[in-house]
């Protein structure tokens, strides 16, 4: 994906799941206020009712204009302007609260018109836990004479509560949004770090190419000269430095292949071929390379076919077998096996090698691993071989499984439809 066009799709999910956020917090701020006046709504019924109570079976009647006043969001003075009991007041605010469903928490005070004050009446909860007197002053309401007054101490976390669905709506969404853009960060990092290793490990190999070049030309030729022929030492020598620069030229080659498949997916040239032919010219190669090296091919059939990219199978056959005898104590000996089943061909890869602990199984196809071993110190490699297969299988629809034999080595088992 180029990089512009992930940086717009970056750009928009952010501001699209900001813009969610923020309309969230705009409903959950409205759903608050709506609340608050549904709260002030029944509060004003049910204190217009207490003061209806208060007034039945007296002379006077009920003030025409509204007896309640709310004087902050937690506060109303109540205008009776008739004599009432304390005890009767009480009665008729639990009701009435009760009826119209405020089950919050509340206080209440009566001005006492002898003594000039606001005598306070008491703490009235409706959870489980015992009342509690407060020391909270109740401030006296100019041109009036009898009226009490009505504190709701818990109101905002009352309104808070009825709106818990909302909040947690709202955290959720705020902890994806923390999630997305801490994976975009990450992402953009790992990007970031997968293009500098890409540029370096391309800068690096093209820098060695030229100079192994030389070396193998200048090899090649003093290994024809007369004086070293006829030195052993010096064509041993010379031999060695030869094959050594092919060795690091082939792992050169290996990871340019891998850089630039990365870069661009590989393009297969499939075609249908005998697979035991193309395994017994890798065998030949590989003997050449190792001749102590015992490889037999064991097959029900002769004539198997598969419809592949040869050239890629190939050199999947040659790291298999290779890793086979690199990875090896003693004297090395593989047995290829193929047998099919319906329409599947199974190609299994026996080894006796020192085989692989179970917990680093599951890494064995990652790009530059390589198992933490004694062994794996004595072998020269970059932990591209069996990534370079696990790709070539992938790429093909093949099914790749490794697991370890039950006394010594491996056994790598590669499926694949038959033609």
């Amino acid at each position: 994906m180029k990089i512009k066009k992930l940086n717009s799709i970056i750009v928009l999910g952010l501001v699209a799941t900001i813009g969610i956020l923020i309309a969230q917090l705009l409903w959950t701020k409205e759903a608050f206020s709506i609340e608050e006046q549904k709260f002030s709504q029944k509060a004003h019924i049910a204190l217009i009712n207490v003061v209806k109570h208060l007034y039945e079976g007296t002379n006077h009647e009920v003030p025409a204009n509204n007896p309640v006043k709310k004087v902050s969001n937690d506060y109303y003075i109540i205008n009776v302007d008739n004599d009432f009991d304390p005890e009767i007041l009480e009665h008729y605010l639990k009701v009435e609260f009760e009826k119209i469903g405020i089950t919050t928490d509340f206080e209440y005070a009566m001005y006492n018109c002898h003594s000039d004050e606001m005598v306070y009446g008491n703490y009235i909860s409706f959870s489980n836990k015992t009342p509690k007197k407060t020391s909270i002053s109740f401030p006296k309401h100019k041109n009036l004479i009898y009226y009490f007054a009505i504190r709701f101490p818990n109101e905002t976390s009352y309104l808070f509560s009825s709106l818990r669905f909302w909040f947690i709506l709202s955290f959720a969404l705020i902890i994806i949004l923390l999630v997305y853009v801490y994976s975009i960060y990450t992402i953009i990092q790992q990007k970031k770090y997968s293009e500098l290793q890409r540029d370096f490990i391309n800068n690096m190999t093209h820098e060695f190419k030229t100079p192994l070049s030389s070396i193998l030309i200048a090899s090649n030729y003093l290994n024809q000269q007369e004086d070293i022929k006829k030195d052993q030492k010096l064509e041993k020598y010379t031999k060695i430095i030869i094959d050594q620069t092919h060795k690091l030229n082939h792992h050169i080659e290996k990871i340019l292949n891998i850089a630039k498949s990365d870069n661009a997916p590989l393009v297969l040239e499939k075609s249908e071929f005998t697979i035991i032919p193309v395994i017994a010219s890798v065998i030949e190669s590989i003997q050449l390379k190792y001749p102590d090296t015992k490889i037999t091919i064991d097959s029900k059939k002769d004539d198997y076919k598969i419809n592949a990219d040869q050239f890629h199978f190939t050199n999947l056959i040659y790291n298999l077998i290779d890793n086979s005898v690199k990875y090896c104590d003693c004297y090395p000996e593989i047995t290829i096996k193929l047998s099919d089943d319906t329409k599947q061909l199974k190609i299994e890869f026996i080894d006796n090698g020192i085989g692989i602990s179970n917990k680093n199984i599951s890494f064995v196809f990652d790009k530059f691993y390589r198992i933490p071993t004694k062994k794996s110190n004595e072998v020269s490699g970059f932990g591209l071989g069996l990534y370079y297969v696990k790709k070539i299988c992938t790429q093909h629809n093949w099914k790749i499984l490794m697991q370890n034999n039950n006394k010594q080595g491996i056994t790598i088992t590669i499926l694949t439809p038959l033609t």
